[in-house]
């Protein structure tokens, strides 16, 4: 959100401010010079605040690194790390204390402690225009959504307030039923449909619209099986939206320009820009990025090319140089052997060339990328300094949905038209669906879905909702330094609370003393 990144000073007083209202140390102080009963006297002050809320979605911990992959696009059957790291997760090896997403959690929270006191202190707010106040609403209201839709995929029943809370009192709360919590975002979700604009430009482009939110409350009707409203939330995006799919897949990923990261299949990202340090820009892209010590396949041999004798790689990395690249990434998240086959792929697929690559430049590589995620640019997309954003709903998934819902609810005579929709561009000749039962449809979703939105963060969570999560990870190849068959177990589904929590909030296990199995 271009809006949100061009101002660095006002971005670190709102980083303060906001990280203040959460943190015992930072309150008292920075209370007594900024609250937000005086704070909000403006509209520019109101959208300083929602911007500062914004950027807490910047953080390592949900979508700047790995924080939500490690729990979306981990632990299923499409990714894992090029070498022996990040084992706990990949391996089901979490428990209280290891990998129990001890910093997903704080930072979830962060985002709901200050949507909630922002929103008690807008609404109503007279010094506040009504398209100003309407907007900040919507937005804020969306944002906190997107929080508890994370806090209760990964564990569940979590704590859950709506309401500003003193402190102490937030510090004891138990956990609340997943169910109570999704039915009040689905409420907060129609009003901020009826707040937010439908489109915004300039340097507005990445705020929330009315169609993230109608997004966003699909997909909560879908994971609780409520086909006909998510079809319906569904059915709005696609024929009232502006939002439309482009004519190339490839081209969907391309953000290769950082002034022109936006398109129109995107519903909502979050947005980084280079060269303004963290949490600005994203480290992300390096997980999907090569490490030029593993590339190419035979590295250290040495060879001739064009008359020119060397090792493969010192060759092979002059050449990337020439082009302004070169592979200086982590390697953390490369597709897993059944994936990175074209021959797993249907016949004709285009998606594939677009999604992986497993050679560049004619060179062999030593491991398959996801193409659609790296970028070797060394002008614009330095390591550790990326601008690619993030993201996080967009229309094919909305298609998708919609074709899941109806199959669900009426079978698959009126999904046809959503599914083949999406495949329209993903294959030549087309290669559109009929014929199927209902229980056909349904698993020919399940590979749809993964080939259209690998690696993008929705695996992992449509295998649990759909049943099948323990199957899948005990049948697919993994590479020899990863074994998570053998650990994987029924409550692996979700998280355990954790322990930091636990230490803290005794009342957290009342509910549950087994914390979700962990016990």
């Amino acid at each position: 959100m271009k809006a949100i990144i061009k101002n660095r000073f006002l971005i670190l007083l709102m980083g303060l401010f906001v990280l203040g209202s959460c943190d015992d140390f930072l309150e008292e102080d920075l209370r007594d010079e900024i609250t937000p009963d005086n704070f909000f006297t403006n509209d520019k002050e109101a959208e300083l605040a929602v911007n500062g809320v914004y950027n807490l979605y910047h953080n390592n911990n949900l979508y700047r690194q790995r924080g939500l992959d490690n729990y979306y696009t981990s632990m299923a059957d499409i990714q894992a790390a090029s070498r022996d790291v990040n084992g706990s997760i990949h391996n089901y090896l979490v428990q209280e204390g290891t990998a129990d997403g001890n910093g997903t959690w704080i930072q979830l929270y962060r985002v709901v402690n200050n949507t909630t006191e922002f929103i008690t202190n807008i609404e109503g707010n007279e010094n506040l225009s009504e398209d100003a106040r309407d907007q900040r609403l919507g937005e804020l209201l969306f944002l906190r959504a997107l929080a508890y839709f994370h806090l209760t995929n990964l564990w569940g029943d979590v704590p859950f307030y709506t309401e500003q809370l003193p402190v102490l009192e937030r510090s004891v709360l138990g956990r609340t039923p997943k169910a109570e919590i999704r039915s009040a975002m689905k409420s907060d979700l129609a009003r901020a449909f009826d707040l937010l604009p439908s489109s915004y430009s300039g340097s507005s482009l990445g705020r929330a619209t009315k169609w993230a939110a109608a997004t966003l409350k699909a997909k909560y009707h879908l994971f609780d099986q409520e086909w006909e409203l998510a079809k319906a939330e569904c059915d709005i995006v696609i024929d009232q939206s502006p939002h439309s799919l482009l004519d190339n897949y490839a081209d969907v990923f391309d953000q290769s320009d950082p002034d022109a990261q936006y398109n129109d299949e995107y519903i909502f990202v979050v947005d980084f820009e280079a060269d303004l340090g963290s949490p600005l820009n994203t480290t992300r892209t390096d997980d999907y990025n090569p490490r030029i010590r593993d590339e190419p396949a035979g590295r250290n041999n040495d060879t001739i090319v064009d008359g020119v004798s060397g090792t493969k790689v010192q060759i092979f990395q002059d050449l990337l140089r020439s082009r302004s690249e070169d592979m200086t990434g982590y390697g953390w998240s490369v597709p897993l052997p059944e994936f990175a086959l074209r021959e797993n792929w249907q016949d004709g697929d285009l998606r594939y060339d677009a999604t992986i690559v497993t050679e560049y430049l004619g060179w062999k590589l030593s491991f398959p990328y996801f193409r659609k995620n790296w970028n070797l640019d060394q002008e614009t997309s330095l390591r550790e300094d990326h601008p690619e954003n993030f993201i996080v709903f967009r229309l094919a998934d909305v298609y998708l949905m919609a074709a899941e819902a109806e199959n669900e609810a009426n079978g698959p005579d009126n999904a046809y038209a959503y599914v083949n929709k999406v495949r329209e561009r993903a294959f030549e000749p087309d290669q559109p669906w009929s014929g199927m039962s209902q229980s056909q449809f349904r698993e020919a979703m399940y590979d749809e879905r993964k080939f259209e939105l690998s690696a993008e963060g929705h695996r992992r969570m449509d295998l649990i909702r759909w049943g099948i999560l323990l199957d899948v990870v005990k049948t697919v190849e993994h590479r020899a330094w990863n074994n998570p068959a053998a650990n994987i177990q029924p409550y692996h589904v979700l998280l355990p609370i954790p322990q930091n929590q636990l230490e803290l909030n005794p009342n957290l296990l009342e509910s549950d003393p087994t914390n979700n199995g962990y016990r």
